[in-house]
């Protein structure tokens, strides 16, 4: 299967019925696949007229208890940022795919990049935290949608799948579960009917996990959302002290559960020396490098990125103290590399492209021979 059909029929199996989105290569094959399967399905397909109307109608879709999508590119995540932002101040659920690049601006719309990394996690204004996964196969690009739903729902919080044009487009061998064995974890709902009068608190959080119950516009509950800085019914309330209770509990109920989140793979690194980093489709080229490395005798593992945010800090500062080196490959200028050198505290190897073509395994394979040396 097409990678991104794979990733339009992960969302599928996942439970998604509202797709609102906007052509853009190299990821518009997902909208046509929605296209198709959701009138079959009874869901409910809508081509907006940009990115900026597609994540607002997602969003209002998931207010209304739908699991909802949209799928883009880099100048499309770019508008959808602002949106991003009222997602997370919302805590509406929804999944945002985007089939990376090369970039910036317009760029190179039908070659792969892997350079919106920085962007998926920064690029709206404010302190947040944010989920995203990077799928390295058609058969993770069905996978990782069905899990960022199901993210999405558990901390009622928009979550990225950052997928690449050569994923997007490449063509293997997928198999979709039956349905009874596709996981399903449901948003969290009041346990109480609503109320006969007065306002329900729809931002109170639950103690134990700092995630609200989420009742569904027109369910009867008196719900307001506002992307001000609100108040536990949803409406403003403008003093510093709520600000910062507020954001500091948005981010909280991501940071406390980084390992339920984070999700990685590791090859041959049970007596590795040196490391490989990297993810999505270089992630392939770093294997092969890999395994040539080990075949000329050289200590050397890999650890594949399959969730980039939140970012493995852990996993790193202890691998730092017993990796002789790092060396991170990826399709951008070293993005990731800084985030790693930022753990272990020391300079990595860098095997960087800013995108149009994969890095190339004899590339990697040479910057492993070299830290070795």
């Amino acid at each position: 299967m097409h990678g991104d059909e794979a990733c339009a029929e992960g969302a599928i199996a996942a439970g998604c019925r509202f797709f609102g989105g906007y052509p853009i290569t190299p990821s518009t094959e997902i909208a046509e696949r929605f296209a198709q399967r959701m009138p079959e399905l009874g869901g409910v397909f809508i081509q907006m007229e940009d990115e900026l109307a597609s994540i607002a109608a997602v969003l209002g879709a998931s207010a209304a208890g739908a699991r909802a999508m949209t799928a883009t590119s880099g100048p499309g995540l770019s508008l959808m940022l602002e949106n991003l932002g009222l997602g997370v101040m919302l805590e509406l659920p929804c999944v945002i795919v985007d089939i990376q690049r090369g970039s910036p601006s317009t760029g190179l719309p039908t070659m792969a990049g892997q350079s919106d990394v920085m962007q998926a996690r920064w690029g709206s204004h404010g302190d947040y935290s944010i989920i995203a996964y990077a799928p390295w196969s058609p058969q993770e690009a069905f996978d990782l949608t069905v899990l960022s739903f199901n993210m999405a729902d558990r901390f009622r919080t928009p979550v990225l799948l950052l997928g690449d044009e050569v994923i997007g487009h490449m063509v293997e061998r997928v198999v979709i579960p039956p349905a009874e064995e596709i996981p399903r974890w449901e948003r969290k709902r009041p346990k109480t009917p609503p109320p006969a009068a007065g306002v329900y608190h729809s931002f109170e959080p639950d103690p134990e996990d700092l995630i609200p119950p989420l009742p569904h516009a027109g369910e009867g509950y008196r719900v307001h959302f506002t992307g001000l800085t609100h108040d536990e019914r949803g409406y403003p309330d403008m003093s510093a002290d709520t600000h910062h209770a507020l954001v500091t509990r948005l981010n909280a109920k991501i940071q406390r559960y980084t390992e339920e989140i984070i999700r990685l793979e590791e090859y041959a690194m049970d007596d590795a020396r040196l490391v490989v980093v990297s993810f999505g489709c270089t992630a392939r080229s770093a294997r092969r490098a890999v395994r040539e490395a080990r075949a000329r005798g050289i200590p050397v593992g890999l650890l594949r990125l399959v969730s980039l945010w939140p970012f493995p800090e852990a996993v790193l500062r202890e691998l730092g103290k017993r990796m002789d080196a790092f060396i991170v490959a990826e399709m951008n200028l070293g993005q990731v590399r800084l985030e790693v050198e930022r753990c272990i505290g020391r300079p990595a190897w860098g095997v960087h492209h800013a995108g149009g073509e994969m890095i190339h395994p004899e590339k990697i394979l040479a910057a492993i021979v070299a830290a070795a040396m």
